[in-house]
């Protein structure tokens, strides 16, 4: 199982679902660097379930315990160890159902990778439960990135068919901050109805999906590689490390398919002394290397698999075809949590590319 990943620095997380607890090992920062707990916990608490109806029911503090690397509200230089303790599980709900598969799940993939072996409590170490240490360790890298003018912006450009603005919209390419418990969205207008054709879903036994933004400002040109270490590659990496994600898109994306080259080129020209496009078609990648503008990639999130309906599956013990009606707490959508984790692992991606590229003086 790999569950380490980076080039310059290296993330690793840890856990299971309804085990004693989460966490992370981030390793690979300068010392000195500063880590704001209340930062931090700022983006813990977006990512967390509110037992709104809008989210799992399954509520809990996620508060993140330091155990090694900082001191006095900065990096040592050391590996830093941040756990997340699990304080609400209820395995129980899973224990009548523990033979049936869930599709749509890693049940039977996990079955036949590790021979029965796998934590299956709660999805065990599968579950969306584990973003809660990207989370903790990539809201580090964040914060990091803020200091050096490099910002992150995360968007539900849609869900359950509702849209947001689009991007063009947003001026200066600046998104406000989400309020506590709200959507991360350009048009506030547009949480109600996202809001109303979740709880619809919810209500009817189903789940919804969307397409999440991500817009990243004040990134230097040159960083990245031509091929295996591509800015594309490094953030579609961490990208599909985000359990519902089925599909990526930078810039224009699927949209090339039916340009021609004189429409997908982005013309070059100067601004302030420096080297621009004049618009940004290819989301501010050329050649696998950031060229400067800021780099745009959407991100497809199916819908929550743990639905109420009852579905066909199979016994995979008896091996016998089965009908499954699951129980447990469950999201009816998952998009606006997965905003927080798609902005901090962009973040851990950049980070990791810019100390590729200047080594640990490039976090400073």
């Amino acid at each position: 199982m790999k569950n380490t990943f980076g080039n310059a620095l290296g993330l690793t997380i840890f856990g299971e679902s309804h085990g004693a607890a989460v966490g992370a090992v981030l390793d690979g920062l300068a010392a000195g660097l500063p880590v704001d707990e209340a930062y931090i916990a700022e983006r813990m608490d977006r990512r967390r379930a509110r037992g709104d109806g809008l989210s799992t029911a399954r509520t809990e503090p996620d508060v993140v315990e330091f155990l090694s690397g900082v001191v006095n509200g900065h990096t040592t230089g050391t590996p830093i160890t941040m756990m997340i303790r699990n304080t609400n599980t209820r395995s129980g709900d899973y224990a009548k159902t523990a033979d049936l598969l869930r599709p749509g799940h890693a049940d039977y993939t996990a079955y036949a990778k590790y021979e029965g072996w796998q934590d299956a409590r709660g999805g065990g170490h599968f579950s969306g439960r584990i973003t809660a240490a990207s989370v903790a360790a990539g809201s580090i890298c964040e914060h990091i990135l803020a200091q050096r003018g490099i910002k992150v912006y995360t968007h539900i450009a849609r869900c359950a068919g509702v849209e947001d603005a689009p991007l063009s919209s947003s001026a200066g390419l600046i998104m406000a901050e989400p309020q506590p418990g709200h959507f991360a969205l350009l048009d506030p207008e547009k949480e109600a109805p996202m809001q109303a054709a979740i709880r619809t879903a919810g209500a009817e036994g189903d789940s919804v999906g969307g397409i999440l933004e991500t817009v990243i400002t004040g990134v230097p040109a040159g960083i990245g590689e031509p091929f295996f270490d591509s800015v594309e590659s490094e953030i579609a990496h961490l990208a599909f490390a985000i359990p519902a994600v089925k599909g990526i898109e930078f810039g224009a994306g699927f949209a090339f398919a039916d340009l021609r080259g004189s429409q997908a080129n982005d013309p070059f020209t100067m601004r302030d002394g420096k080297v621009v496009t004049a618009t940004n078609k290819n989301g501010g990648i050329n050649g696998g290397i950031a060229n400067g503008m800021p780099i745009v990639f959407r991100t497809a999130v199916k819908p929550t698999p743990s639905i109420y309906k009852e579905q066909d599956t199979v016994d995979y013990i008896a091996k016998a075809d089965a009908k499954l009606q699951i129980k447990g707490r469950h999201d009816p959508c998952i998009v606006p949590r997965a905003a927080v984790v798609q902005n901090t692992l962009a973040a851990f991606a950049v980070l990791d590319l810019l100390t590729v590229r200047y080594g640990t003086l490039g976090q400073k």
